[in-house]
């Protein structure tokens, strides 16, 4: 079978719990899966945004599980954008977060490619909200 799609993107997370209430609760996403696995004492939390084929990639979130890894929550992008959440109706989407308490990194801006405007997860890694041309 040849390779034909990222499966799974890992975000490393504080807390499952507080995840799943930010990305369910405030962006909307879908809770995929949120399996306990008892042989590694940890859950398999999936999360994909609202709308998205059965087959799209899905964000991972994966509770650090030691220092190494908790040093890295929030700035899994050394500081840049991390994710791109496209839409296909920027003004709704940036309405419904602002009303759920997203903090905006950069305001909306129309550039060559479509409408972006950056907003800051929970833990403060970076993501594009942008309605491509």
């Amino acid at each position: 079978m040849p390779m034909s799609r990222i499966a799974h993107i890992a975000l490393v997370v504080r807390d499952y719990d507080e995840a799943i209430a930010f990305y369910v609760g405030k962006l909307g996403f879908t809770l995929v899966a949120d399996e306990y696995q008892a042989e590694q004492d940890k859950r398999w939390v999936l999360v994909s945004p609202p709308g998205a084929p059965e087959a799209a990639t899905t964000i991972l979130l994966a509770r650090a599980s030691k220092p190494e890894q908790e040093a890295f929550i929030g700035n899994q992008a050394g500081g840049r954008v991390f994710l791109f959440l496209a839409t296909d109706d920027f003004d709704r989407d940036y309405a419904a977060f602002t009303v759920a308490g997203v903090e905006w990194v950069r305001p909306p801006a129309e550039q060559p490619y479509g409408k972006v405007a950056v907003f800051a997860d929970l833990y403060g890694n970076f993501w594009d909200l942008v309605e491509f041309k």
